[in-house]
């Protein structure tokens, strides 16, 4: 609770939903979340799924085009047959060459015959190039080639096993320990810890490793993600800064200042102008009329009641200035000065809110100034509420019925005509 003397000084509800959604609108509300495709396909359903994909590719394609598409399949598979192609790491695996093969089946068909393909610059919602992302778009692009090899499958599932785990508990630290909290690397340490997960089950699948490796991971990432939410709710509760947009009777206020310099100024010109013998319109040096040589802050002003001004950066450019100008004309190639100002003002009526460094924003919602630190708690609460963590934290606490049925998965995936 935020005190201001004797009152409180809290925000109305209304406020902070409309900040949020302002905030969602311009797409800086940070998530973290499993990506759906992740979800799906390390699931008790990825055998339908795969089936689902696959039957709606060839839906969507010609006689002619799902032909060579089954033919470039059976060649990027070594055969019709994926061995527990249907589940888990291997069913995640043969849907992403299944977008790849049917890709280039269309692109063949557009005309475009480059063979060239590149690595897609995010996997499962985190940067692929990133060392968790490469892993794990390593490991996947592995598996078509050696799914029908238990042995050199169970081998190879290992090795990245290890790799993985080690490169997650350093992440882990990074964030905890060395201040590398941010929703990015957020994100990959729960892509890369679900991930991991499926990795071990399916070492499960294949007998090389026992189940109770894989109960005392999930316990180790159950942990772990708690103790991650509380970081990173404390960093952004650290980050989130915002200001009030002006309101309307500060607005004003500026406003009727404003008026009154112009006011001023234009007197003063009147009184020069009146004054002045020789020259066809004053030249003068913030209200001093002595110093006509030095050029530093020289403003123009033509005419009675027409003013602008023209910074110029020597006296040279004072004369060539004066003689171009008459008393009734106004430069037609000087910006003015009044339209940049307006800009300005405009841009310091607004408010700002900064999420954290990269996501932040200028808004029009108006509020006290006092209220700015509840707010901000506030929109703390509003976006750990919206990623929904908790749910997030259930993959890996799933009931032991579910765990054993992931453990008895054993589905093959075979390629046939639709």
């Amino acid at each position: 609770m935020i005190l201001m003397g004797r009152t409180l000084c809290l925000p109305s509800p209304a406020t902070v939903h409309e900040l949020f959604f302002v905030a969602r609108d311009a797409s800086i509300i940070p998530d973290v979340s499993l990506d759906p495709v992740l979800t799906t396909f390390l699931s008790l359903d990825s055998s339908a799924a795969l089936q689902h994909q696959y039957d709606y590719a060839q839906r969507s394609m010609s006689r002619e085009h799902q032909a060579a598409f089954n033919l470039n399949l059976t060649s990027a598979l070594g055969g019709r047959r994926v061995t527990n192609g249907g589940v888990g790491v291997v069913a995640l695996a043969l849907s992403l060459i299944f977008d790849q093969v049917a890709h280039q089946v269309q692109a063949s068909a557009e005309g475009n015959l480059s063979t060239h393909t590149t690595k897609t610059e995010r996997i499962f919602g985190i940067s692929a190039s990133s060392r968790i992302g490469l892993m794990i778009q390593d490991y996947l692009q592995l598996i078509p080639g050696i799914a029908n090899d238990e042995e050199k499958m169970a081998e190879t599932t290992e090795l990245y096993d290890n790799w993985l785990k080690l490169e997650l508990v350093d992440h882990f630290e990074r964030m905890t320990t060395k201040k590398r909290m941010s929703t990015v690397s957020m994100q990959q340490w729960l892509t890369g810890a679900a991930f991991h997960l499926h990795m071990r089950i399916h070492q499960v699948r294949l007998h090389s490793v026992p189940l109770g490796s894989v109960r005392s991971l999930r316990v180790s990432y159950k942990t772990g993600f708690n103790h991650l939410i509380q970081g990173y709710t404390a960093y952004l509760r650290r980050n989130i800064q915002e200001t009030a947009a002006l309101g309307p009777e500060r607005t004003r206020s500026r406003a009727a200042s404003g008026r009154i310099q112009t006011d001023t100024s234009n007197i003063t010109n009147m009184t020069n102008m009146t004054n002045t013998s020789s020259l066809p319109f004053n030249i003068s040096l913030s209200g001093s009329s002595d110093k006509l040589n030095d050029s530093r802050g020289l403003s123009v002003t033509a005419g009675i009641g027409k003013c602008c001004k023209t910074h110029v950066s020597n006296a040279d450019s004072v004369l060539n200035v004066t003689n171009r100008l008459s008393v009734d004309d106004k430069p037609k190639n000087t910006l003015d000065s009044s339209s940049v100002h307006s800009a300005e003002e405009e841009d310091s009526l607004l408010g700002q809110l900064v999420i954290e460094p990269l996501r932040n924003m200028s808004h029009n919602v108006q509020h006290h100034a006092c209220e700015s630190p509840a707010i901000q708690q506030a929109l703390v609460t509003r976006i750990i509420n919206a990623m929904d963590l908790e749910r997030h934290k259930n993959f890996f606490t799933s009931p032991e019925k579910v765990l054993q049925g992931l453990f008895r998965q054993t589905e093959d995936f075979e390629l046939r005509a639709n």
